[in-house]
């Protein structure tokens, strides 16, 4: 490394810039050495470092020589985009220096040896840290924020500080502007009734939005560890209220959100009195043999086991069955996997479960909801952090993420017997290997088609795993691959104009395979689940004048109490 030239005559926030320099190299090079690193990768790594930092450093010392900001380099980083951070030798520098740390703990992590777990919950442990540490999460090191503190005189601390105690009592990080928001006047609005409830779900009818209907009615079943009305935030970007105008007759699923009096339910009581009871209902309301359905995400993996127990009942209610970016195979699950092993879940049924010394717990809705949120940390909390309390901004109306932020709790001991026999054991797949409701589960003894949706950046439910879900159904199946990830690649209405989506009708026996012989369509991918579903729901009829059936009167208008009801 080339003899470091004199500071003085840069005065004293060079001498800083100097020992941060020094500070950073001489630790990295320490952590190095104290890792299990092969020492060829611990030699290049230290080479590549070294090159890099110093090129950094004489680039800097050339822009305070020159005192010209124009000197420093753009960074392309989107945290550092600011012109603030340019402006000054100082800001850049420490922008770049992060930037070459975090990149070298990163190769780091990825030439440590171990087993492939092993590696991967390091590579996401340095990662947290990683994000974490950014210069700009810091008031301190953050030169866009400092700047606009001085230009509001205060004013945006003052907020940021209040906007933090704000989120402090409230619980999580807010990541929209949750007052402008309320269930069942701005979001969860197509119109409808509840017309059954139980202490699990509460079913609701929407009204029809076309003169004729099809005879078979459609049943949505969404996940349990989320509000319903994902599937219904506004209007134009509702896929319950674009079914009732392709011309079904829509019934969806309402979870109630657990409260301390259902701690003791089991899976079996979900789905015994979740999914099957609400099929049996919409089967009673509407005379029809046959219904078609719907399952979204874990909605989809009770929706396929609760077809599978009345299957093995000698019952075939399902005409078809759609699933988006669900599960039913769990030896891909993506990051999540790196959570799950068994000291995890023997832990969790020691805590929540069935075998907890003071007895059954909730696994809170918050928990959950900071899990998912720190698979995708800069994105979903430091973006937050540094928009909400350092820069006092607020942030902007939108209706995904305030559902984002409306938690749901779930009963221990079904969310633990659902860890352990799906993501650590994998037994759903295996026919037979299950008992659920007293029966034997096998899904292949399913026989409606199938139509099996996931999102190519999906990081909850990798898209190579649920594709996998072709080889465990034996009926007639259509894979469609849609683009974004887990929630916006489902929520695409043909409306907007936006994404695309890959087709291809064979089914090979990978998925990359699938995806090499796909082709790319532009826009939404609800056209042709359209087109698929209207042909398994039959003949058109007039529609219904009213909710529900003498029987089955309507309790409350849409969306009910249950979605109100806050972890």
């Amino acid at each position: 490394m080339p003899a470091m030239p004199t500071l003085d005559a840069f005065g004293p926030q060079a001498q800083k810039t100097a020992d941060a320099f020094g500070a950073a190299v001489g630790g990295l090079m320490k952590s190095m050495g104290a890792l299990n690193l092969p020492s060829d990768a611990i030699a290049q790594l230290q080479a590549d470092y070294l090159k890099e930092a110093t090129l950094i450093w004489n680039g800097t010392l050339q822009s305070m020589q020159g005192g010209e900001a124009a000197s420093c380099a753009p960074i392309k980083d989107r945290r550092f985009s600011a012109k603030d951070w340019s402006a000054t030798p100082a800001s850049a520098f420490s922008a770049q220096m992060y930037l070459l740390n975090a990149r070298t703990l990163m190769q780091m992590a990825e030439n440590v040896q171990g087993d492939a777990k092993t590696k991967g919950r390091i590579r996401f442990a340095v990662q947290q840290w990683v994000d974490a540490m950014s210069p700009s999460n810091f008031l301190a090191l953050n030169p866009e924020a400092q700047r606009k503190a001085l230009e509001s005189r205060g004013e945006s601390i003052s907020k940021g500080v209040q906007q933090l105690v704000h989120d402090l009592q409230q619980g999580h990080v807010s990541q929209t502007d949750e007052s402008l928001f309320e269930v069942g006047r701005n979001v969860a609005t197509t119109e409808g009734a509840v017309v059954f409830e139980n202490e699990f779900f509460q079913l609701i009818e929407y009204k029809p939005l076309t003169a004729k209907v099809f005879e078979r009615p459609m049943l949505f079943v969404p996940p349990c560890i989320n509000k319903y009305y994902i599937l219904d935030l506004q209007p134009e970007n509702s896929l319950i209220r674009y079914t009732v105008q392709q011309g079904h007759r829509v019934f969806v699923v309402s979870w109630r959100n657990p409260d301390e009096s259902m701690a003791s339910k089991t899976w079996d009581d979900y789905i015994e009195h979740g999914p099957i009871t609400a099929i049996h209902t919409v089967q009673a309301i509407t005379g029809a043999k046959t219904i078609d359905t719907l399952g979204f995400c874990v909605g989809g993996t009770i929706l396929s086991t609760a077809l599978a127990v009345l299957a093995a009942r000698g019952e075939q209610p399902a005409e078809s069955v759609t699933l988006l970016t669900t599960f039913v195979d769990f030896a891909d699950t993506g990051i999540l996997d790196l959570f799950v092993d068994e000291p995890m879940c023997q832990m969790r049924e020691m805590t929540i479960g069935e075998r907890a010394p003071q007895g059954p717990g909730l696994l809170k809705g918050q928990e959950l909801a900071t899990t998912f949120s720190f698979l995708r940390p800069n994105d979903l909390v430091w973006n937050y952090v540094v928009g909400n309390y350092l820069k006092g901004e607020t942030p902007p109306p939108f209706d995904l993420l305030y559902w984002n932020s409306d938690s749901t709790n779930l009963p221990g001991p079904m969310y633990c017997w659902y860890l352990r026999n799906t993501y650590l054991e994998n037994k759903l797949k295996v026919p037979g290997a299950l008992s659920t409701c007293g029966e034997k589960v096998d899904l292949g003894a399913i026989k409606a088609p199938v139509y099996l949706y996931a999102s190519r950046e999906d990081h909850i439910v990798p898209w190579t795993g649920a594709y996998a879900s072709t080889k465990v159904f034996k009926g007639k199946k259509r894979f469609m691959l849609g683009a974004s990830g887990h929630i916006a690649g489902v929520i695409n209405p043909p409306a907007a104009g936006k994404r695309s989506h890959w087709v291809n009708d064979k089914l090979p026996d990978t998925a990359d395979a699938w995806l090499a012989g796909a082709k790319e369509v532009p826009g939404s991918w609800w056209t042709d689940w359209a087109q698929w579903l209207g042909s398994h729901a039959g003949k058109q009829i007039t529609a219904p004048k009213s909710y529900g059936s003498a029987k089955f009167k309507a309790i409350e208008p849409a969306p009910g109490r249950y979605v109100k009801q806050k972890a």
